[in-house]
């Protein structure tokens, strides 16, 4: 019997890896979940769970059957991961956050001990490029055929309260469930390579011996551009990204960051290792995030996207991060500087003074990087 086990039941574990498990025809997908509402809403339900996924003209339904929601703080839902963790193949863990894995890995690692040699494939999709590194250590233990990878998740998705779904027209997970999860139709998900990967049988995983540079390309330019659009269309009174639609002139604005300023320095930074790191690679890539970004369907709220703004600006994190990519390649960061300091004084306030000051306390250092960094941003305050 092939088993799946998953760690959280969010969209991204809905989304990619319950629907990736569903399509390669798992007899068994196992989810750890503390929620009770969710859990029995879906166990009530036969193990029948409805996800909605946003195409550019439509949304449509994908079921996913032989679901069992296992909570592992009750004595009986913990034994039953156990012994699902024990006979799992593929694993997947999309929590919020690393810090998560304390909780979870004392029965993942239970359940390991009970089958110390099977093969394993633990995929984790925390959003943190460090992940697998982390729930190895989590465990504590080293199991000879059991691997954690990492991966890359560039696709987008949220959860749809109950009172909205019906003016969203979209379907709860299951009838008595308080939300739906919404994700878009892109489907390609890059992991990290280990021994045996190639006989994995969730689907639309791809593997890449160096998962580095893919990181980089989603932090430096899908993230940063996601956000930099997001800032934009807050100044020009947006809600939804679908608004940025009547805004051609920001479009093109972050068309040509996106090529010119990240896309050349990903490209010169990573030369000749994929056909991503190309002219015609990238354009491609871009072009389609920047037709996915405004999906109607997805009404991805611009103040989602604007929000926590200590922390993307902080040194390495996706505005400040890619400006200081764009001028190691010997490119200039002109149109990221504008969205930088639209985001500076909407969390310093107007006076260039404190703008500085509120930088240089965020980044911890005012050595000439960040000086060169700020002369870009003075600029446009």
């Amino acid at each position: 019997m092939k088993v799946f086990v998953g760690v959280g039941l969010g969209p991204i574990q809905t989304g990619i890896f319950m629907s990736g498990a569903c399509r390669g025809n798992f007899d068994r997908i196992v989810i750890a979940e503390v929620d009770d509402k969710l859990r029995n809403a879906i166990n009530d339900n036969g193990g029948v769970v409805t996800i909605n996924t946003a195409y550019g003209d439509c949304i449509k339904e994908e079921v996913i059957r032989n679901v069992e929601v296992y909570n592992p703080n009750e004595p009986e839902g913990r034994a039953k991961l156990v012994a699902a963790a024990a006979d799992a193949c593929e694993l997947a863990t999309a929590l919020p956050s690393v810090k998560f894995f304390a909780y979870c890995a004392p029965w993942m690692r239970e359940g390991f001990q009970q089958q110390p040699e099977r093969v394993r494939f633990i995929y984790t999709a925390e959003n943190n490029n460090r992940a697998a590194e982390e729930l190895e250590a989590a465990l504590g233990e080293k199991f000879p055929n059991t691997y954690c990878l990492n991966t890359v998740v560039g696709k987008m998705s949220g959860v749809v309260p109950e009172a909205d779904c019906a003016e969203r027209k979209v379907t709860k997970l299951a009838p008595k469930a308080d939300r739906a999860h919404l994700v878009e139709a892109f489907n390609k998900i890059y992991i990290s390579s280990c021994p045996g990967i190639e006989n994995r049988s969730v689907q639309n995983l791809y593997v890449k011996n160096d998962l580095l540079p893919f990181e980089e390309a989603k932090l430096y330019g899908h993230n940063a551009i996601h956000f930099m659009l997001g800032t934009f269309g807050k100044s020009a009174g947006c809600e939804y990204m679908s608004d940025l639609a009547k805004h051609p002139e920001l479009m093109a604005l972050a068309h040509e960051a996106f090529i010119k300023e990240s896309g050349a320095a990903l490209c010169k930074k990573y030369a000749g290792l994929d056909e991503l790191f190309t002219a015609e690679g990238f354009k491609a890539y871009a072009e389609d995030l920047l037709e996915r970004m405004p999906n109607p369907f997805l009404q991805d709220a611009v103040a989602r996207i604007t929000r926590d703004l200590p922390r993307k600006l902080s040194w390495e994190d996706r505005v400040i991060g890619t400006m200081r990519l764009v001028l190691s390649q010997d490119e200039k960061p002109l149109i990221f500087a504008k969205g930088a300091a639209m985001a500076a004084k909407e969390e310093f306030g107007d006076d260039p003074a404190k703008v500085q000051a509120g930088l240089q306390e965020l980044w911890g250092r005012w050595d000439d990087e960040a000086q060169q960094l700020w002369q870009l941003i003075e600029k446009n305050l």
